[in-house]
């Protein structure tokens, strides 16, 4: 029989390898079928040729976006419903009616009952009909799981006496079981069904996806291999949907590569969920050449990406530091982004914070002014604490020191410490650094001798030797002992300022010590 789907094999076949730099990936114990291949999945090209280098690739891609002015097709049910057709009047006018009723339910979330009952007499058929009745529970499930809930309860407490609850309905119900975080209701629903209706293949993904949702992955594997054994039903694009999706989340990336050869195995063709979970996957591994080869896949063949494809390329960008194909994929969805991605904006920060591109700090600032005053994020307090003092901005630095102790947020990152000490050396301000440390310590950040022994050296420079002799102190009441490069710096100021008296005491400690003599050594 000829094959009429996605085919991998027939082309220029492309593998997706790991990168040597990225985590290994755990070993997975479940799906035994599938574990017996050996091979990685191979992904088809339509194009003569195949790919060049991934990062050209992207930007020629997206460039080619920006010119082209193409939008991005955000589809959410290609898996499931084709909805080309033009809704009729009839359509319309029931989804109003449905979308009245769901407003009704929402505002009035004590009267549940009543209004259903209410509504059954006016117009029985928004709740006798099956697929008005499934439109109001997917309107409801998106808005509030729980009303969703009251609402198919109440359909299932009369469905002996009145009509009786489908297959999709019984689906539908397991579904919002598992968001609702109620699994044994789940597991309830699908028995009940299984002995008043068929088993179909959607009971089956309803309830795989529950277990997926609240982290049951081998309860998941079991009903796929229950699921596969019945004679009735057969996986779908979906079932294999959700595999993916759990083993992307658990970092099991052999086992999701071997999902989607099964899926080439059983003539099931891959659709744009299927893509955006293996990239999703990818992303959690930190498998930047696979995400990336994964994506210019999508971008040859049919399955074109989407806007939920670009926020995970974002997002892995971002998590790699690959700063350019993330500032053109971000120029291409900053609208979106903007509006309602606070998590992809905080891990641009992020990556501009590690980076040592020019004028991150304008981007950053400029990324930040996005970010409510009221979103306030203690890491990424600290992050710009330290950016800040690595480019010496001595002020935004203070500001963002004072920002955390204001938040009570402790630092206990001593490469954080060193910046923040640097920082005040570079800029010669010991003054400022004193009452840093009393502060710092009073909050109880991370107390490191560099905090001294800058004090020491700054204090030697300017000549302040009682003051320099006073930290000496302060490091005993921190229980910091003295070491050897504590006794240069006294040696060096004491030396500077012609105390020769005090050098040759230093000389003589540093040889009790078993430090050598300074006179015949250096400290570098």
């Amino acid at each position: 029989m000829k094959r009429r789907f996605f085919k991998f094999s027939d082309a220029e076949l492309f593998c997706i390898q790991r990168p040597s730099a990225s985590p290994t990936p755990r070993t997975l114990t479940i799906y035994p079928s599938i574990l017996l291949l050996t091979k990685p999945p191979f992904y088809r090209f339509f194009q003569s040729s195949p790919p060049t280098a991934p990062a050209n690739r992207l930007i020629s891609t997206l460039v080619g976006l920006f010119v082209q002015k193409l939008t991005i097709n955000n589809n959410r049910g290609n898996s499931n419903n084709n909805n080309s057709d033009i809704k009729t009047e009839e359509r319309e006018d029931l989804i109003n009616k449905i979308s009245s009723l769901r407003d009704e339910l929402l505002q009035n979330v004590d009267m549940i009952f009543q209004i259903l009952e209410e509504t059954k007499k006016k117009d029985p058929s928004m709740l006798t009909s099956s697929s008005a009745f499934l439109e109001l529970l997917k309107l409801l499930l998106l808005s509030s799981p729980k009303v969703a809930l009251k609402v198919f309860d109440w359909k299932r407490t009369r469905a002996e006496n009145d009509t009786r609850m489908t297959a999709a309905e019984y689906a539908k119900g397991i579904m919002i079981a598992g968001r609702n975080k109620n699994v044994d209701l789940a597991v309830e629903l699908f028995d009940e069904a299984t002995k008043k209706c068929t088993k179909t293949t959607s009971m089956y993904n309803a309830l795989m996806s529950t277990y997926s949702c609240n982290g049951l992955a081998g309860k998941c594997e079991s009903l796929f291999l229950e699921m596969k054994r019945s004679v009735n039903c057969r996986p779908s694009v979906v079932t294999y949907n959700i595999l993916v999706s759990v083993s992307g989340r658990l970092m099991l990336v052999d086992n999701m590569e071997a999902i989607i050869k099964e899926m080439e195995d059983s003539c099931i063709s891959p659709n744009l969920t299927t893509y955006n979970n293996l990239i999703s996957g990818y992303v959690t591994a930190w498998m930047w050449d696979s995400m990336e080869k994964t994506f210019q896949m999508m971008n040859a063949g049919p399955v074109k990406p989407d806007l939920n494809t670009y926020l995970l390329m974002l997002r892995g960008y971002a998590h790699s530091g690959n700063l350019e194909p993330m500032e053109l994929v971000y120029e291409l969805i900053k609208e979106h982004v903007n509006a309602r991605r606070l998590t992809l904006i905080t891990a641009m920060i992020c990556a501009y914070c590690k980076s040592s591109v020019p004028e991150r700090v304008q981007k950053i600032e400029a990324l930040m002014r996005l970010i409510p005053e009221m979103e306030y994020r203690p890491w990424l307090n600290v992050l710009l604490i330290k950016l800040y003092a690595e480019e010496g901005r001595l002020e935004e630095m203070e500001n963002s020191i004072n920002e955390a102790f204001e938040h009570k947020t402790i630092v206990s990152t001593i490469s954080v410490m060193q910046a923040i000490v640097t920082s005040y050396y570079r800029c010669n301000a010991v003054d400022r650094l004193t009452d840093f440390i009393k502060r710092a310590t009073y909050a109880h950040w991370r107390i490191i001798r560099p905090l001294y022994h800058c004090k020491m050296v700054m204090y030697g420079t300017q000549k302040r030797l009682d003051e320099m002799e006073s930290v000496l102190i302060e490091m005993e009441n921190c229980n910091l002992p003295r070491t050897k490069k504590t006794f240069w710096i006294l040696y060096k100021a004491y030396l500077n300022c012609g105390q020769w008296h005090k050098v040759e005491q230093i000389a003589g400690l540093m040889c009790k010590h078993g430090y050598g003599n300074p006179f015949d050594s250096s400290p570098l």
